[in-house]
């Protein structure tokens, strides 16, 4: 047992000495990732990405029932999007409008319509440019929440910005 303690100390001793040295190696070796690649913005998605845009931005505004109008929220959410459109000039976007499910398909299909028409007007006002924009009302045909209550209608009530 005496001849071993000392090997092992040993063994254990040059292990740390190993691991230092890499640790010290790894710390100065510079970043050499392409650009976009390792750079992620506060919001997990690379500066300029569809994920950025998701994530940090936001992609969808609500509205009241039965309205078209912005609420204060939903100005805000759009006026984040219109400074991220208007840096990132080379995406194209559609405006999806939603409603609830409630009233008739054509009814839902009229407002989903309006509701995405007052989002790319607002944001033509803001800057971006009407050529990016395009729109598509789905009406209540598209739920994100399914039930007969008003958090799920209170969700579907909505105009989706889609990075295209």
């Amino acid at each position: 047992m005496a001849i071993t303690a000392p090997i092992s100390t040993a063994l254990r001793a040059a292990a740390m000495l190993l691991f230092v040295v890499a640790i010290a190696a790894c710390s100065r070796t510079p970043n050499t990732m392409p650009t976009g690649v390792g750079n992620l913005g506060p919001g997990g998605g690379a500066p300029g990405s569809q994920q950025e845009f998701l994530v940090s931005v936001g992609d969808r505004v609500f509205f009241e029932t039965d309205s078209s109008s912005l609420t204060a929220e939903a100005s805000a959410t759009l006026d984040k999007q219109a400074a991220w459109l208007n840096q990132y000039g080379n995406y194209r976007i559609m405006i999806e409008g939603h409603a609830d499910e409630r009233g008739t398909r054509e009814y839902n299909i009229a407002l989903g319509a309006r509701r995405a028409s007052i989002v790319v007007n607002y944001l033509v006002s803001r800057g971006v440019n009407a050529q990016r924009i395009s729109s598509k009302s789905f009406g209540k045909e598209r739920p994100v929440a399914i039930c007969n209550d008003i958090s799920c209608w209170s969700q579907n009530r909505r105009a989706v910005t889609v990075v295209q």
